[in-house]
């Protein structure tokens, strides 16, 4: 038997949770069962979307979530920051384990040799080597932060 898909032990979890009347977190699965679903849509009638679209989606939705978290932040609204945040929780249980930045600072430092890239001209070359190398268990803005550090940018 096969490994059951992000979208799957999304619905296994929301049956656990309505089971336990934990609102908060069956509302959080059904924003994420629905992002999948729009997601899906979006494609061909036949076709379902892989494990990396999965996780392409979650993460956009917890990236919207961080954006929100600082709106919320600015405006002096601590209460729905928190909810917001309460929902990236949920979420990241579905996505792989986030690498280290040092992890992450390595495997730039290899593309940086790798490439031969030396100026911060450069950085698309490296970023283009290390994001699949780190596809899903890091954001693009930190990757992009510690290459443009390592071309001493």
């Amino acid at each position: 038997m096969s490994e059951p898909t992000i979208r799957e032990r999304i619905q296994q979890d929301m049956t656990a949770a309505m089971k336990s009347k934990d609102a908060d977190t069956l509302s959080t699965l059904r924003m994420l069962k629905s992002a999948l679903m729009e997601a899906k849509t979006r494609k061909p009638k036949d076709e379902t979307l892989g494990a990396d679209e999965e996780i392409e989606v979650l993460q956009r939705y917890v990236k919207k979530r961080r954006e929100a978290i600082e709106e919320f932040t600015k405006l002096g609204r601590t209460e729905v920051a928190a909810k917001e945040q309460a929902e990236i929780v949920v979420t990241q249980r579905y996505l792989p384990l986030a690498i280290s930045e040092d992890e992450l600072r390595a495997i730039v430092k290899a593309a940086v040799a790798s490439t031969g890239a030396a100026t911060a001209k450069d950085m698309g070359k490296v970023i283009g080597v290390v994001m699949p190398q780190v596809k899903g268990r890091a954001e693009g803005a930190v990757v992009s932060r510690l290459v443009r550090e390592a071309l001493g940018g």
